[in-house]
């Protein structure tokens, strides 16, 4: 049940960034978003942590900030992956990418505190 609420956070997260970021398009239906969102789980949950391990100097030295750019790489990855797929989600390009990540993280700490850890 978790891991639902989850994906559906990230659905609308994914929503509102692709209503607010100019160069974020997505031409599907609810499902096809649940989709996406799924697709941008997985790139999260397998590729971010491989990223995030080979550029831990970098990271390191920005002081963090460079969790930003792999943000954003995992976004654009996944608009490349989804729009392979005829899932839906284009990514125009970095700065599309980097502004949708900010605005799906800020969405998704948001909602999330409205749901019940059950811990």
């Amino acid at each position: 049940m978790k891991s639902l609420i989850r994906l559906a956070i990230t659905a609308v997260a994914l929503w509102v960034a692709v209503q607010l970021v100019t160069g974020l398009d997505y031409d599907g239906t609810a499902l096809g978003l649940l989709v996406v969102a799924l697709i941008f789980g997985v790139v999260n949950g397998l590729i971010r942590p491989v990223v995030k391990f080979f550029t831990l100097p970098v990271i390191w030295l920005t002081l963090g900030l460079f969790t930003i750019v792999i943000n954003a790489l995992m976004l654009w990855l996944t608009g490349v992956i989804s729009h392979s797929l005829g899932a839906g989600l284009t990514v125009a390009g970095f700065w599309p990418a980097l502004w949708g990540s900010v605005v799906i993280s800020i969405v998704s700490v948001v909602l999330s505190m409205f749901v019940k850890d059950s811990d």
